[in-house]
């Protein structure tokens, strides 16, 4: 079991790589005109974001972490008499 999510992990982990790269390219293409080759990246995209929404429903949900307590921060007062004053100009 184990030995097969870290496959599936690797796999999604390839399909996110590849659809960066083919986003890049289909931005690309769209802004040099090349709407024949953005149609094709466009295809290819599609089937691999279905794969992996695929991997994703067979991976159990991921743990939440809780976020980490805040660090109390205490602000001492300023003892009597010595304010701050602007000076005259």
């Amino acid at each position: 079991m184990n030995a097969e999510l870290e496959a599936t992990r690797a796999r999604l982990s390839l399909v996110e790589r590849e659809l960066s790269h083919l986003g890049i390219g289909h931005d690309l293409a769209m802004s040099a005109f090349r709407f024949d080759e953005a149609r094709d990246l466009q295809q290819r995209i599609g089937v691999l974001e279905r794969e992996r929404a695929e991997l994703m429903a067979t991976l159990p949900p991921a743990i939440p972490r809780s976020p980490e307590a805040p660090i109390p921060v205490k602000v001492g007062k300023r003892p009597p008499g010595r304010r701050h004053r602007p000076s005259a100009r």
